[in-house]
């Protein structure tokens, strides 16, 4: 027969340290003494729908996002809950064509463990819509997320933008354009660079980081890779809607980040860290070095590093101290 139940003790209203610890311990119990929490935050995972697009054929395309928000029951961090996280606003790579936002999931749970909210943010692939779709997509997210902050614990004032190959050429080409131009020319056609989405809300970045994204298309195919980059059917050939990328030079010139690039004069950029291998078989490292010295030309803020034999997002860029430097910077920049 099971024990007659006895009254409930009360559970007494005292600081951790204070409240009594259970002694007991069973025969073959073993202890595991001397641990304590490293400070990583608790993490919950949203996915969510930022937008529905109509495509050419009529049909709707609605467009996914992921948010990361760190989370505790432990009151030393209700002021970053209350005050907001910042936020760090991620394009995955795709050569522009269907993404799978979970590639770096690791590494955006590691940042969120450590105080960031994280969004990985789905574009229109190439494949449904041409370019101006993927920064329009991109603009688009980030005003939803301002618009979200409260909801999602983000500080609005402190957001910053990641992404990596396609998703590097996107995040350059939507901090470029957030407060630049809002149409390009191409060969007699208007290009439009934005949506009226949420336009009551900035989509301005504090940062940048680009991972290895092409910068200037015209130029993909003047260095080795062992991908074509000129053909209709080629990656930057279908981001220009089918055209072969040196016929169509306007276009090519349209779609790429360097052209979007200010004089000083005109207005400072948000800083930009860039990060590029030097064995990089789909895009050579000269294209992070075109936009590097496009930007110092500028007199922008750009700090560039060199993994001198990491490939296309490999060998080198899924080590420690590759993310240790993106942590840093975005921790410098958005505080």
């Amino acid at each position: 027969m099971p024990d007659k139940p006895t009254l409930v003790t009360p559970t007494p209203d005292v600081p951790l340290a204070e409240f009594p610890r259970n002694e007991e311990l069973p025969e073959g119990c073993l202890l595991l003494e001397g641990t304590a929490d490293d400070n990583r935050l608790q993490v919950e995972c949203r996915e969510l729908t930022y937008v529905t697009r109509t495509l050419a054929n009529g049909l709707p395309c609605p467009r996914k996002i992921y948010v990361l928000i760190p989370s505790s029951k432990d009151p030393i961090y209700a002021q970053y809950e209350e005050n907001g996280y910042p936020c760090v606003v991620f394009c995955q790579g795709s050569a522009w064509h269907r993404q799978n936002l979970y590639v770096h999931f690791t590494d955006h749970v590691r940042l969120a463990e450590r105080g960031f909210v994280v969004a990985s943010v789905q574009y229109r692939e190439s494949d449904l819509a041409p370019f101006p779709a993927q920064m329009q997509d991109f603009k688009t997210a980030v005003r939803y997320l301002r618009a979200h902050a409260t909801e999602f614990h983000i500080d609005p004032e402190r957001l910053g933008f990641w992404g990596d190959s396609s998703g590097g050429h996107t995040v350059l080409m939507a901090s470029l354009t957030a407060e630049g131009p809002a149409f390009a020319q191409a060969e007699g056609e208007t290009i439009v660079l934005d949506t009226p989405d949420y336009q009551q809300y900035s989509c301005v970045p504090r940062c940048v980081v680009d991972w290895y994204g092409p910068a200037e298309l015209g130029r993909m195919n003047l260095v080795p890779s062992a991908q074509d980059h000129t053909e209709p059917g080629s990656p930057e050939g279908q981001l220009i809607g089918g055209r072969n990328v040196l016929e169509h030079p306007e276009w090519a010139w349209a779609a790429s980040p360097v052209a979007y690039v200010p004089e000083a004069s005109e207005r400072a950029l948000p800083p930009v860290l860039i990060m590029h291998g030097g064995r990089d078989q789909l895009v050579n490292f000269d294209q992070s070095c075109r936009m590097y010295e496009r930007l110092r030309q500028a007199g922008q803020d750009v700090t560039f590093y060199k993994l001198p034999d990491a490939n296309h997002g490999s060998n080198g860029f899924r080590c420690q101290e590759a993310l240790d430097v993106v942590e840093e910077f975005l921790r410098t920049q958005l505080g």
